[in-house]
């Protein structure tokens, strides 16, 4: 898998939220006049990349634009007029400069650094496959009323789920949309609570809602179907069972379908617009958007990905839909001034740098609103790998650790959940994380049907159960170095933000005032 999720985000983060608006306030605007005709007429003779062009939303300004993408050696594969980002494809060398000096363009860049291939995630390790002889001696341990593997779903008790579902198991009306690699909506799991309807592909940039093609490319494209049934596996008497298993699943498909999984901008920006034309209450962000693991404002392509993503999921959040996002793996502080990154750009040839998370944003966890999730173990302390950070981390969910031991019959300690085929397997990462907090999100709406978008952020933070910093220097492998510094009280802190969600509070307060932060 790509990237999928080791990701982070800002939530709690005013300082980070406002330099983020302020600089994509300050977003250089029209140019005095259009491009010179005579640039116009220069040949394509670069490699075919994608790009975002952003523009205000009038009508007379988008029909502008679009005609100055064709003009300047560009083609549009699909126009997002609400939210002013136009996708295209050009082999230009110099497009995106180019659309930088059209009168009405805010930003324009690449959102990629390779050529288009015909037609990443935040998962930390390979996946285990569940055999089908230990499915069986599992099953064989189950208690009454209990799914067949639930003896092996630490995660369901260590957030009360599996209490829960006794209570409220999540109103049928309210959706997860999982933008990801693909859901396999046939999986016995799955089917019950799966959304055709409100599922489609956006791997292109536009979306395409034929039947099916929200599914993923093979087998090895199993994350999207992980997380689904992290969030809604049905209690049917079958395999697992997810932390809101009364609610539904919808499949955003944003991953491309080679062996990269790669997760470009103009997939997530459709994938956006997409869940909030369709009725979705909340998406599941379990990646970053591809290629650079940090954006930079001062890069006028990656500052382009910024924009682009950030205007569809605040259209998103406009339309009622609440975004959750995973953290991180790379257990970077998102607090600091100075992160390497040396993965980026993923698609071609890494560059080592280093990066000021203040200025260099994760997308989309970094964006104003999205609720931020780290990882924990069975254990309740912090995952190994989890990216944190003092007033980034919103809450927290089971990531797994496979160093924090359960007793179970597997003693696994990743998560155990869905995959395509059929099949059941154990994944960790904040990629597991963040669907067990929009699973306790659906929760919550249900409760709450009417609650918006700030609302549920703010429900999800008081219903957390935050153990504070620990009391001891973090050195998850002992070898006496300190792996991560825990910064706020009890109340909240970098690893943890407000606190681990908590099921069994969430659908036991289903009284009192809605409050918005």
């Amino acid at each position: 898998m790509a990237h999928l999720r080791s990701r982070r985000r800002l939530a709690l983060a005013v300082p980070v939220v406002l330099s983020l608006t302020a600089l994509l306030g300050f977003l250089p605007t029209a140019a005095s006049a259009s491009a010179p005709a005579a640039a116009t007429a220069r040949a394509a003779d670069g490699p075919n990349l994608a790009y975002v062009v952003n523009t205000a939303t009038d009508h007379r300004t988008v029909e502008s634009v679009t005609r100055a993408i064709t003009r300047n050696g560009g083609t549009v594969v699909a126009s997002y007029d609400r939210i002013g980002v136009i996708v295209a494809h050009s082999a230009a060398p110099d497009f995106g400069a180019r659309m930088r000096a059209v009168r009405g363009v805010d930003s324009a860049g690449a959102t990629r650094t390779a050529p288009l291939a015909p037609a990443g995630t935040t998962d930390e390790g390979a996946v285990q496959v569940l055999s089908k002889a230990e499915a069986a001696k599992i099953a064989r341990g189950a208690a009454p009323g209990e799914e067949p593997l639930e003896a092996d779903q630490w995660d369901l008790r260590a957030i009360g789920a599996d209490k829960a579902a006794a209570i409220d198991p999540g109103s049928p009306n309210v959706t997860v949309g999982v933008i990801d690699t693909g859901v396999d909506d046939t999986h016995p799991d799955i089917a019950p609570n799966f959304s055709a309807s409100q599922s489609a592909s956006c791997v292109s940039g536009k979306a395409d809602t034929t039947y099916g093609a929200w599914r993923p490319a093979d087998a090895g494209h199993y994350h999207g179907t992980h997380v689904a049934g992290e969030i809604a596996a049905a209690r049917n008497g079958t395999g697992v069972a997810g932390v809101a298993p009364g609610v539904k699943v919808a499949s955003i498909t944003v991953a491309q379908p080679d062996a990269t999984s790669l997760f470009y901008p103009e997939s997530v920006v459709c994938a956006f617009v997409f869940a909030a034309d369709h009725g979705i209450e909340i998406t599941n962000n379990s990646y970053y958007v591809d290629p650079w693991m940090y954006n930079c404002m001062d890069d006028p392509d990656q500052r382009a990905i910024v924009d682009a993503v950030n205007r569809a999921q605040l259209y998103a959040q406009r339309k009622g839909t609440l975004n959750v996002a995973s953290a991180g793996n790379s257990g970077d502080d998102l607090d600091s001034h100075a992160i390497t990154d040396d993965s980026s750009p993923d698609d071609s040839t890494a560059v080592p740098r280093t990066v000021d998370p203040h200025r260099c944003y994760d997308v989309p966890t970094q964006l104003p609103g999205v609720v931020t999730v780290s990882a924990v173990g069975v254990k309740g302390a912090k995952s190994y790998y989890s990216s944190y950070g003092q007033g980034v981390i919103d809450v927290a969910g089971p990531g797994g650790d496979k160093y924090q031991i359960p007793d179970t019959p597997s003693k696994n300690g990743r998560i155990l959940s869905t995959l395509p085929n059929g099949q059941y397997g154990f994944l960790q990462g904040t990629s597991m994380a963040s669907p067990h907090v929009a699973a306790v999100a659906a929760l919550l709406k249900s409760a709450h049907p009417h609650a918006t978008p700030a609302q549920l952020r703010a429900l999800l933070k008081a219903q957390a159960d935050n153990p504070g910093c620990p009391d001891e220097p973090y050195d998850w492998n002992g070898d006496g170095v300190v792996d991560a510094t825990c910064v706020g009280g009890k109340r909240v802190n970098g690893f943890y933000g407000f606190g681990v969600v908590n099921a069994l509070r969430a659908v036991r307060q289903v009284d009192g005032p809605l409050h918005t932060p």
